[in-house]
């Protein structure tokens, strides 16, 4: 498959073949289910955008029955920024219902299979963006990031995702579900490219409040033989099975090959992580969700009278798990439990933060599993709960609103990708960057 690195080489007849190519790939691959939708703007390099990023004219549906019939007014800034830059949207891609989930079955489109094997859920949120990569039918996407929607479909599907620093990519187009956690980021092929997308979708905009204003890039620095103090988290592998913790020590080893320094620290047990995560996600949800009434966007239900009008469409407009976080939601901000729960949960996200920075005074990165197992089967996860705690490792990264890079380290005996990740301070893209492409390239050697 042509790298992105490569694709912005070619010549306006060049790009025109490799879009009418990559058009007969995905309807050979179809069975994958990783697009849901085939609209395209422009003649640029072509990008997959995931459901949930606004395309002027696009259907953008966020997977919902409850956002049939809408169509985008307007671009997210990520896409004017592509647009600008020569990149085309290219197709939209599947993803678990406003982004509530770990495995893409939640969509209304029904499930995204796993290229790597179809038996297997591709991850979730960004599951579509992720297949699609993987099985050779993009040459790069875009997902977004609220608890690890990037990294963790990226690991399962042995590709490279990157969740930015909060406020370093634009949320303006970005179907809000917790707002103080979402970043767009890119999904690719291989670290450069994550770089090359990064810096175009990435920089200031004055129409995102949470933007940080910084503009500079990374993509044109990069430097793999940067010699890096890497922190390790023996304690966090606990809860990995055995294929996780045969990759981290893989990696450690070709950490150790490539010249960095490897370094034990220790984090706040993954189980606060979760419990702040979910206090905080469902009531950012149960806020953002609050407009989808049946007014102003997408599908009505039929009723007699407004309140009716409002439990119809919601009613059936929504699936169980956004109904299930709605829920959650209501009740912590709820009179009476939002100082035990809510503000608790805040109080803990700023423990999460302080943790982060007092490792990060004595290593450059943290090497970290992205999730405790290899894909799992569909169906496996059987409860929520067990969802839930498939993203015991991703999560405080939102939390502390830090850059995080996933990349491929190896294969089980069964054939299934496992990807690990890298973390960095805030606004430090480029030491990320460095140290995944030095990883990157150990491996590869």
């Amino acid at each position: 498959m042509t790298t992105l690195k490569e694709a912005l080489q070619l010549d306006k007849s060049q790009l025109q073949e490799l879009r009418t190519e990559l058009k007969k790939k995905i309807e050979e691959k179809k069975d994958l289910n990783a697009y849901v939708g085939f609209e395209e703007i422009g003649d640029g390099v072509p990008v997959a955008i995931k459901d949930n990023i606004q395309v002027k004219n696009w259907s953008v549906t966020s997977a919902s029955e409850i956002l049939q019939g809408y169509l985008a007014p307007y671009n997210a800034t990520v896409i004017e920024k592509m647009l600008a830059a020569g990149l085309s949207p290219f197709g939209r891609t599947n993803m678990d219902e406003f982004a509530m989930g770990s495995t893409t079955e939640s969509s209304f489109y029904g499930k995204t299979l796993n290229p790597a094997n179809t038996s297997r859920v591709p991850g979730g949120s960004s599951g579509g963006s992720a297949a699609a990569v993987a099985g050779g039918i993009a040459i790069a996407a875009l997902g977004s990031d609220t608890g690890g929607s990037i990294r963790q479909p990226a690991a399962y599907c042995g590709v490279v995702g990157m969740k930015p620093t909060y406020g370093r990519v634009s949320r303006y187009g970005l179907a809000a579900y917790a707002s103080s956690l979402d970043q767009i980021g890119p999904i690719t092929q291989n670290v450069e490219d994550a770089a090359i997308l990064y810096d175009i979708i990435s920089g200031s905009d004055e129409k995102d409040s949470t933007n940080a204003q910084r503009d500079d890039k990374v993509s044109e620095k990069l430097d793999p033989t940067r010699k890096l103090t890497i922190g390790i988290i023996p304690s966090h592998l606990e809860e990995a099975d055995s294929d996780i913790q045969k990759a981290y020590d893989k990696t450690i080893e070709a950490l150790q090959r490539a010249g960095h320094t490897i370094k034990e620290v220790s984090l706040l047990d993954a189980k606060y992580d979760i419990s702040a995560y979910y206090i905080t996600a469902t009531a950012e949800a149960a806020t953002n969700l609050g407009r989808y009434d049946g007014i102003r966007y997408g599908n009505r239900a039929e009723a007699s009278n407004l309140n009716e009008l409002y439990i119809n469409t919601r009613s059936g407009g929504f699936g169980d798990e956004v109904k299930r976080r709605i829920l959650l939601g209501n009740f912590v901000l709820s009179s009476g439990y939002y100082d035990a729960y809510y503000v608790k949960a805040q109080k803990v996200r700023h423990l999460i933060k302080d943790e982060y920075a007092k490792v990060f005074e004595e290593v450059d990165l943290i090497l970290s599993p992205v999730a405790p197992t290899v894909a799992p089967k569909f169906g496996e996860l059987a409860t929520p709960m067990q969802m839930y705690l498939s993203d015991m490792y991703t999560i405080s990264v939102n939390l502390a609103g830090l850059p995080a890079l996933s990349l491929p380290v190896m294969k089980n005996d069964a054939g299934l990708p496992v990807g690990l990740q890298l973390i960095a301070k805030p606004y430090d893209e480029q030491t990320l960057f460095d140290g995944s492409l030095s990883l990157e390239q150990e491996l590869i050697n």
